[in-house]
C-alpha cells in the first residue's frame, strides 16, 4: 500500500563547485540514494530496481547512501543488500547510517554487516579518500546517536582540503558550520512527503501556524508539534540545495514512503557533478 503512494521516480541533477578541486576530479559524478525504508511496505521492489538502474545508467564515479535502509526491524536489510549489490561505480559505494538503522540493540551491527558483505563500505565517524587524497569523504554517525561527535574528524582535516560530508540528518548542518564543508549530503526528511505549491511541506506550515494558534487549543497541538520537531528542527532544509553559513547542504527526498504518501514530492535519485 505504501509503495503505491510513492509516485514516479525523479532524477535530480546538479552541478556543485568545489574550491580547490583538482583538475583530475573536475567532472566527477556522484550519485546519492537515501531513505529506503525497505520493509515490504514503504518501498516497492519495482521502484528500488528503477532507482538502481537509473544510478548505473549515470555511470557514477562514486555512489553514496545516506541512511535509513530499514524502519523498525533490521531483518529486511539482507534482502535490500542483495538488490544493492547491483550498484556499479568506478570507485565503490559508501554509506552512513540513519536513525532507523539504530532501531534496536543489534540493528547497527546487522545493517553494517549486511551492507559490508555486498561490498558497500559503511562509514561510522570515518574519513576516506575513494577519489584520491585531494578530496576527503567524511561519513558521520547519525545525529541523534550518542556517538555523534564530528570534532576529531573535522579538526584533523587541513582547512585547504576539499571534502564531502555524509550525514543522515540535515539538522547536523547547523553544528557543521564550524568547519569547511564543501557539500553535505543528507536525507531523513523525505522531502516533507506532502508539499503544497507556494506553501511548502504541510508539516512545516502546520508548525508555523501552531506558534500563533489560540492559547486555548495549543495544548491539543503540543503532541503533534513535538512529533514534527522530533523529525527535524530545520524544516526550511526539507529538500534540495541550501547555503548554511559558508557551507552547502543538499537534502535528498529519499525513496521510501510513509502514510499518507507523497504529494508533489517524488522519490529521488540525485546525480551530482563536481566542478
Amino acid at each position: 500500500m505504501y509503495s503505491l503512494l510513492a509516485g514516479p521516480l525523479s532524477v535530480e541533477t546538479l552541478t556543485i563547485p568545489i574550491q580547490g578541486l583538482p583538475k583530475s576530479l573536475r567532472g566527477s559524478r556522484v550519485v546519492q540514494l537515501s531513505d529506503f525504508h525497505f520493509d515490504g511496505l514503504r518501498l516497492s521492489k519495482q521502484l528500488l530496481q528503477q532507482a538502481i538502474d537509473v544510478t548505473n545508467q549515470a555511470e557514477p564515479d562514486l555512489i553514496v547512501l545516506t541512511g535509513d535502509y530499514v524502519t523498525d526491524d533490521p531483518a529486511p536489510i539482507h534482502q535490500l543488500a542483495y538488490h544493492l549489490k547491483a550498484l556499479e561505480s568506478r570507485v565503490g559505494v559508501y554509506a552512513v547510517l540513519g536513525n532507523h538503522d539504530l532501531c534496536s540493540r543489534t540493528a547497527r551491527t546487522e545493517v553494517t554487516t549486511a551492507l559490508t558483505k555486498v561490498g558497500i563500505q559503511v562509514l561510522w565517524n570515518e574519513v576516506v579518500y575513494p577519489l584520491g587524497d585531494e578530496l576527503a569523504l567524511v561519513g558521520l554517525c547519525d545525529f541523534w546517536s550518542r556517538h555523534f561527535n564530528p570534532d576529531p574528524l573535522m579538526a584533523g582535516l587541513s582547512p585547504e582540503l576539499p571534502r564531502i560530508v555524509l550525514s543522515h540528518n540535515p539538522d547536523s548542518a547547523e553544528m557543521l558550520q564550524r568547519w569547511r564543508v564543501d557539500l553535505q549530503l543528507s536525507g531523513h526528511t523525505h522531502g516533507g512527503q506532502v508539499v503544497l505549491p507556494g506553501v511548502g511541506p504541510v508539516v512545516a506550515a502546520f508548525m508555523e501556524w501552531s506558534l500563533s494558534a489560540p492559547q486555548t487549543i495549543k495544548p491539543l497541538l503540543s503532541t503533534l508539534t513535538r512529533k514534527c520537531f522530533n523529525v527535524v528542527r530545520h524544516w526550511e532544509w526539507y529538500q534540495g540545495l541550501h547555503q548554511v553559513g559558508r557551507n552547502l547542504l543538499y537534502v535528498n527526498r529519499g525513496l521510501g514512503t510513509y502514510l499518507p504518501g507523497r504529494l508533489f514530492c517524488q522519490p529521488e535519485v540525485t546525480v551530482i557533478t563536481l566542478v
